[in-house]
């Protein structure tokens, strides 16, 4: 099971632009998701809900929503993956990289998770497309790219440099999770899986390890005493959106756009959180981060208009 590359590589024709306009609208539409799930989770957190709940919430509404799927296709081979593919995307995409990367925020401020956790997710995926996938780089996008993280650092503004003694935990923290999440960007894309599969073996599988675990140690007792409102918002939002459509929809921005490409809409989820923030938790965006997110875009349109070069594709093992 190794993601080192296979030397038998063809080289195919240059994607459609309807496929590429395709990668690019489901890139958007989990970048808004990710932005709503990162406001959604700071609301939840501030009303006393832990990490951990916020992961039950998420993979048990996704498994039992993807379930019946699972077993209409073929669920002894886990939809086609295999036990072992899909145990690893679940090990990177699932009820751990929520806890790592949300845990990291008793140590750090909201401003380095913003940053550090999906910069490195997007850092960590190109540089791994160029190594692991023969994924080319191209001037644009290490520009748009310096770009798009420039913005982000804007947004933060000063929160990033601040923090007690311990923000080098959270720090670390958040590192780790963007990387989890960069190493299920390329092995989805090494692997061939595709978008459905890939949904489906994380979703499930996260659900029925993480959702027995949670009850036998934590219980129910805060999901109960929450509203019912917030219980319906967390998940609606982090079972439904984010960890059902958005991970396909990325999934398939990945398939469209190679690995190194689709790696840039998740550090566009910060620009969305401001702005969903107004009417969610009306918090307005200071003058400062309306200019990181004018940045960020401009970032991303430039290295979206990278031309697309011939990238390896593996054949199936």
């Amino acid at each position: 099971m190794s993601i080192l590359p296979n030397p038998r590589v063809i080289f195919p024709r240059e994607p459609s632009a309807r496929g590429t306009r395709l990668g690019i609208l489901c890139g958007i539409i989990a970048a808004i998701i990710w932005g709503a799930f990162l406001t959604v989770s700071r609301h939840g957190i501030g009303a006393g809900l832990q990490a951990s709940d916020l992961a039950f919430m998420r993979y048990s509404t996704a498994g039992l929503l993807l379930l019946p799927m699972l077993l209409w296709r073929s669920p002894w081979t886990l939809g086609g993956i295999g036990w072992c593919k899909g145990a690893v995307l679940a090990l990177l995409a699932g009820p751990l990289f929520v806890l790592i990367g949300a845990n990291g925020y008793h140590f750090a401020p909201l401003a380095h998770g913003a940053v550090i956790q999906l910069g490195m997710l997007t850092l960590m995926s190109i540089c791994l497309a160029a190594l692991v996938l023969g994924e080319r780089l191209g001037l644009l996008r290490i520009v748009g790219l310096a770009v798009l993280i420039a913005g982000l650092a804007t947004i933060a503004g000063p929160g990033l440099l601040s923090g007690g003694s311990q923000a080098w935990i959270g720090d670390i923290l958040f590192a780790v999770a963007g990387s989890m999440f960069a190493c299920f960007t390329i092995l989805v894309r090494r692997w061939k899986i595709s978008p459905v599969n890939a949904t489906l073996a994380v979703s499930v599988l996260s659900g029925a390890v993480y959702a027995p675990i949670y009850l036998a140690t934590e219980g129910l007792g805060r999901l109960a005493a929450a509203s019912p409102a917030m219980v319906i918002e967390q998940v609606g939002v982090q079972g439904i959106l984010s960890g059902v459509v958005a991970l396909f929809a990325f999934s398939e921005a990945v398939q469209h756009l190679g690995a190194g490409r689709a790696a840039l809409f998740p550090a566009l989820a910060p620009v969305v959180a401001i702005l969903l923030g107004i009417p969610l938790v009306g918090e307005l965006p200071t003058a400062g981060q309306w200019l990181g997110l004018v940045i960020a875009t401009a970032g991303l349109i430039v290295a979206l208009r990278n031309p697309s070069s011939a990238t390896p594709a593996v054949r199936p093992n």
